[in-house]
C-alpha cells in the first residue's frame, strides 16, 4: 500500500474549496450558530474521556463535506494503513515510521523488512522496566553503595523535548528521585546542574542515536570529566555504575565507559520528536514509575487505534488536520495558538513546536517540486491563565487570525475546586469571548475610547476538554497531535518524516568552530566574518 503522491490543488474538493471560501470566507459564526440550535452537539466529538468541541470554526456543513472529500481525493485512508503497517514512507532517508509500534498491544503484527518487531519492542520494554524498578527502590546504588536521588537526562532536541515535557506533565505522580534535564550546550546550563547534584546519588542517562551529536557529547563528556574529578573519588570504573546510554551507536557508548548492560537501544524506525514512546522516555519511567510509564503507552496507543479505525467525519486527529488546512490554505493564517489550562503543560507548545515545524516546515513536495501552497504552521503558546496575560491581546484585537487550541481538564489533581473553577472559568470565557467579541453598541465609556474597546469576534477556536490529566490522558493528547501532523504532511503532499533542514547550521557551526580555534575567518559572507572577529576580540 503505497502513498500517493497527489498536489492537493489539483484536486476537485481542493477547487470546490476555492470557490466555496468566496462565499463563506467573512461568515459570522454566531449566525451559523442561530441558523442551527445543533451545531454545538453537530460539531462535537465524545470519545472516551475526551470532549472536542470544534463548533467555534468558520466552517458550515458545505465546508465539513468539502474538507472531508480533500481527504478521500488524496487517499488518506491508504496513507494511514502505510503509516501503521511498516512500509517505508519516509522515502528520502528508506525508512518505516513505527512509533506507535512502540505503545502497541504485544501481539500486534508489525514488521519492518518483513521481520517482526514487536518482539525485539517488548524485550526493550521490559529492560526499562526491570532498570526502573532497580534505581526506584534502591536496589541499585552508585559507586559508593548509596542509593540514587537524582536523575540527569542527556540529550538534545527529541532526546530532551518529550521526555522534559512529559516529566512536567506528570510532576504530579512523580516519586522521590529528582529529575535534571541538560540539553543546551551552552556551558552555563550545565554548571547550573552540576552545581545541584551529589555525583555519588546521580544517574546519568546519556540520549544520542548517533553518540555523535555535538551538544549531547559535550556535555556528557563534560559531567564524566567533573564526575571523575580528584574531589570525589571516582574511577574510570565507577562510570559504568552512573551512566546509561539510549543509543544505536554500541560501541562509542562502550568506549566512553557505559556497560553494554546498560545501553538500551534506537531504532531507525523511530524518528527523535516522536521517541519519547522509547527508551528515550527511561527518564519518564525513572521520574513516574513504569507503571504510569505503561498507561503513557497505553493512552497513545488507544489514539492510535481511534485513529486508525474511526470514520473520519468523527475522527478527532482528521478534523483537527483538516481544519487546520482550511485556515493555513484558505484564510492563509500562519500561525496556531495552543493554549492549556493547565501549568503541568508548561513545555507542551516547546514541545508540539518540534513536532509540527520540524515534520511539516516543507518546500517541496513529495515528487521533488516546490510546493505552490502553504505548509506547516508556526505553534506559539503558553499555559492560560498566563497567556491571557501576556498576548491575548494580538488573539483578541489584532489584525491576524489566529486559530487556537484551548485544552483543559474537568477535574483538579489537587483538588482544589475552587482554584479549578476559577481556571476553567477562564477558560470558557475566552473562547466565548473569541466568538461572540464586543460590538459598538455594546461599549461603555467615553466615545473617544469606544473604538478601542471594541472586540470584533469571530476568531475561530477548538476546546479539548479531558476528564483529568493522567498518564493515559496525556499519551492520548501527544498521539493525537503526532497523528494530526501526519494526516496534514499527506494533504500537503510533503515528507513530515525527515528534517534535513536542521543539518546546514549544524555543520556550518563545525566549520566555524575550527576556525575560533585557529583564529582565521574565511570563507564566510562579511557580516558572519565581522560577527566572529568581534567575539574573538572581546574573549580574548
Amino acid at each position: 500500500m503505497h502513498i500517493s503522491k497527489i498536489n492537493p490543488t489539483t484536486t476537485a474538493a481542493w477547487k470546490n474549496l476555492e470557490k466555496h471560501f468566496k462565499k463563506v470566507q467573512h461568515v459570522a459564526m454566531k449566525d451559523l450558530f442561530a441558523q442551527n440550535p445543533n451545531r454545538a452537539k453537530d460539531f462535537t466529538i465524545r470519545w472516551e474521556d475526551f470532549y472536542v468541541d470544534f463548533s467555534k470554526n468558520r466552517i458550515t456543513d458545505e465546508t465539513f463535506r468539502l474538507l472531508l472529500q480533500l481527504a478521500d481525493e488524496v487517499h488518506l485512508k491508504e496513507a494511514i494503513q502505510a503509516y501503521f503497517s511498516g512500509e517505508k514512507i519516509n522515502e528520502t532517508e528508506n525508512r518505516a515510521v513505527l512509533h506507535t509500534a512502540l505503545r502497541a498491544s504485544g501481539n500486534a503484527d508489525v514488521k519492518v523488512d518483513g521481520v517482526h518487531i514487536m518482539p525485539e519492542v517488548i524485550s526493550v520494554k521490559e529492560k526499562i522496566k526491570h532498570f526502573t524498578e532497580a534505581i526506584v527502590s534502591g536496589k541499585q546504588k552508585g559507586f559508593t553503595n548509596k542509593a540514587f536521588t537524582d536523575v540527569v537526562n542527556i540529550g538534545v532536541g527529541g532526546s530532551d523535548l518529550g521526555p522534559a515535557m512529559a516529566v512536567e506533565a506528570l510532576q504530579y505522580y512523580k516519586n522521590h528521585l529528582i529529575t535534571h534535564f541538560v540539553s543546551n550546550v551552552d556551558g552555563d546550563h550545565i554548571q547550573d546542574i552540576i552545581n545541584k547534584i551529589n555525583p555519588e546519588t546521580t544517574l546519568f542517562i546519556v540520549v544520542s542515536k548517533s553518540f555523535t551529536t555535538q551538544e549531547t557529547i559535550s556535555n556528557a563528556k563534560t559531567i564524566k570529566d567533573w564526575f571523575l574529578s580528584r574531589e570525589f573519588g571516582a574511577k574510570q570504573e565507577d562510570i559504568a555504575k552512573h551512566f546509561v546510554a539510549v543509543s544505536a551507536n554500541i560501541e562509542k557508548a562502550k568506549v566512553f565507559g557505559i556497560n553494554p548492560t546498560n545501553i538500551f537501544p534506537m531504532w531507525d524506525w523511530v524518528g527523535g520528536r516522536f521517541s519519547l514512546w522509547s527508551a528515550v522516555g527511561l527518564s519518564i519511567s525513572l521520574a513516574v514509575g513504569n507503571d504510569h510509564f505503561e498507561k503513557l503507552l497505553q493512552g497513545a496507543n488507544k489514539m492510535d487505534i481511534h485513529f486508525k479505525t474511526e470514520a473520519f467525519k468523527s475522527n478527532i486527529p482528521v478534523i483537527l488536520a483538516l481544519l487546520g488546512v482550511w485556515y493555513t490554505n484558505f484564510y492563509q493564517t500562519e500561525s496556531e495558538a495552543v493554549i492549556p489550562y493547565s501549568q503541568y503543560l508548561d513545555k507542551f507548545v516547546a514541545y508540539l513546536q518540534q513536532g509540527v515545524m520540524e515534520s511539516n516546515g516543507k518546500g517541496v513536495d513529495r515528487n521533488g517540486k516546490p510546493v505552490n501552497y502553504q505548509t506547516g504552521s508556526i505553534i506559539w503558546g503558553g499555559p492560560g491563565t498566563n497567556a491571557q496575560h501576556a498576548f491575548f491581546q494580538l488573539i483578541h484585537q489584532g489584525t491576524k487570525l489566529i486559530p487556537t487550541d484551548f485544552i483543559g481538564f474537568v477535574q483538579s489533581l489537587h483538588g482544589n475546586k475552587g482554584h479549578h473553577d476559577k481556571l476553567m472559568s477562564n477558560f470558557f470565557a475566552q473562547t466565548e469571548a473569541l466568538l461572540n467579541g464586543k460590538n459598538i453598541t455594546e461599549v461603555d465609556g467615553n466615545e473617544a475610547v469606544i473604538p478601542f474597546k471594541v472586540f470584533e469576534g469571530n476568531k475561530p477556536t477548538n476546546s479539548i476538554l479531558i476528564k483529568k490529566l493522567t498518564p493515559e490522558s496525556l499519551g492520548k493528547l501527544i498521539a493525537m497531535y503526532e497523528h494530526k501532523i501526519f494526516v496534514q504532511g499527506i494533504i500537503w503532499n510533503i515528507f513530515s518524516f525527515d528534517q534535513f533542514g536542521v543539518e546546514l547550521g549544524k555543520k556550518l557551526a563545525g566549520n566555524i568552530l575550527n576556525d575560533l580555534k585557529e583564529g582565521a575567518f574565511v570563507n564566510h559572507d562579511a557580516s558572519t566574518s565581522e560577527l566572529l572577529k568581534y567575539y574573538v576580540n572581546l574573549t580574548k
